[in-house]
């Protein structure tokens, strides 16, 4: 059915093209949802070109490491950085729910773990002393962006259907 392409310019308008596109061609609920990397110190970017920052030529280690050299002489106290997810609920052509979430951290001068996924590696959740790429699934979902956004969104969703009994 082919993909949807990611042309907005925040994370919100593309999560909110993919609901709206593939939710005109099924039956059912869709939840869509775009993510990426913020970095302080470079202006907020990769942002929402996280995915083909570099081009699309270069792989999550290859992104890393252009990360890495974009940062390099930035002191440890200002490489702060967030991971964003925005997700969107949507039926029939019409969004009926989205919700937002966030993990603050900071980019590590070498990548450190071998889980996860992206940024994973270069991602380090200060209070936790590790990377995103040394947590576990679980504790990942528990302390994640993408956990902050499932969370919001459920709560979005129950004050809806409150409202309606």
């Amino acid at each position: 059915m082919g993909e949807v392409e990611e042309n907005g310019e925040s994370f919100v308008a593309n999560a909110r093209l993919k609901a709206l596109h593939w939710s005109g061609r099924v039956a059912d609920l869709v939840l869509a949802d775009d993510s990426g990397l913020e970095v302080d110190a470079l202006g907020g970017a990769p942002g929402v070109r996280s995915a083909r920052y570099g081009g699309v030529s270069l792989d999550d280690d290859g992104r890393n490491r252009m990360l890495i050299e974009a940062l390099s002489g930035v002191p440890s106290d200002r490489r702060g950085a967030r991971f964003v997810c925005v997700l969107v609920l949507a039926r029939a052509g019409r969004v009926v729910g989205q919700a937002r979430g966030e993990r603050c951290g900071r980019i590590l001068a070498e990548p450190r773990g071998h889980g996860g996924f992206g940024y994973d590696p270069v991602f380090l959740v200060p209070e936790l002393g590790w990377s995103f790429a040394e947590l576990s699934g679980e504790d990942k979902l528990r302390h994640s962006h993408r956990g902050r956004a499932l969370t919001a969104l459920r709560q979005v969703l129950g004050r809806r259907l409150a409202d309606r009994g």
